[in-house]
């Protein structure tokens, strides 16, 4: 009996120190208020954003925001990078609501929420592995910095609640479809004619491939610049002929448009 007993023990001391890491974080609450109160037009190109209903539904919002405040350091470090990435945005998209729902419905613009001196995405108020954050500090200090991820298609999940941004995807994103849904994020987007098109001899593109052209010209894809990326979705941009080659030899003007930082909220609930 005794002996029975030491190779049980055995064998949950074996299993215990060979279990995986712990697993990403779940996002099954924040994927239910997306699916509630995000409204999909045109095919996902542009997205409504139902703040009347997210306040509603505020207690749910701040419980999924508690959970993620809950995530140690140390057992994000132990995630896989996929895991990682969908945790941040996930984060950056659903403290962006909670912070909009501050003050709503007496803004036109998430810029309502800044001042003179300080910008809303420079506000430190999220608690988030280990320390008091600001929007800023997730998209630049844990999204972007130092090349961990590498990937510019983060630009078209990551949310500013405006109307020129791309738009708040109506369901949360998850490690093991990660790559799918950031390809449609950025398929969408780059569709969308009102923010992407080209006119004549001038492909016209969103303000967000100014600001960070940078991220766009780091080789993803053996893209090396900004054409070379825009390139890759010739389809979605409607590049016929020869616009798309001319587009890479750099034969093709780029021209930014203006960013439209309207508030991105059904119509019912805009101020």
């Amino acid at each position: 009996m005794r002996r029975l007993f030491l190779v049980l023990l055995l064998l949950a001391q074996s299993l215990l120190f060979s279990a995986p890491a712990q697993a990403g974080h779940d996002p099954a609450g924040w994927d239910s208020l997306l699916k509630k109160h995000v409204v999909s037009l045109h095919g996902g190109q542009v997205t409504q954003v139902d703040y009347a209903g997210f306040k509603a539904d505020r207690s749910l919002l701040r419980r999924y925001l508690s959970l993620t405040s809950d995530v140690a350091r140390a057992d994000f470090e132990r995630w896989s990078k996929l895991e990682q990435l969908a945790f941040l945005i996930n984060a950056y998209n659903a403290w962006t609501v909670e912070l909009v729902l501050g003050v709503y419905p007496d803004l036109a613009s998430i810029k309502d929420l800044g001042s003179l001196l300080q910008s809303p995405w420079k506000k430190r108020f999220i608690p988030l592995l280990g320390e008091t954050r600001s929007l800023d500090e997730i998209e630049h200090g844990l999204i972007r910095a130092s090349g961990h991820y590498n990937d510019p298609r983060v630009h078209f999940a990551v949310n500013c609640a405006s109307i020129g941004c791309p738009a708040l995807r109506a369901e949360a994103y998850v490690a093991e479809r990660l790559d799918a849904q950031l390809e449609d994020a950025t398929t969408a987007f780059l569709s969308d004619r009102s923010r992407n098109r080209l006119e004549g001899e001038v492909l016209k593109v969103s303000s967000i491939f100014k600001w960070y052209r940078d991220d766009f010209e780091k080789g993803w894809h053996a893209a090396h610049h900004l054409g070379g990326f825009l390139s890759l979705y010739q389809k979605a941009l409607k590049l016929g002929g020869n616009a798309a080659s001319r587009l890479v030899a750099g034969e093709l003007a780029i021209q930014f448009q203006d960013y439209d930082w309207r508030l991105n909220a059904t119509p019912g609930g805009q101020p």
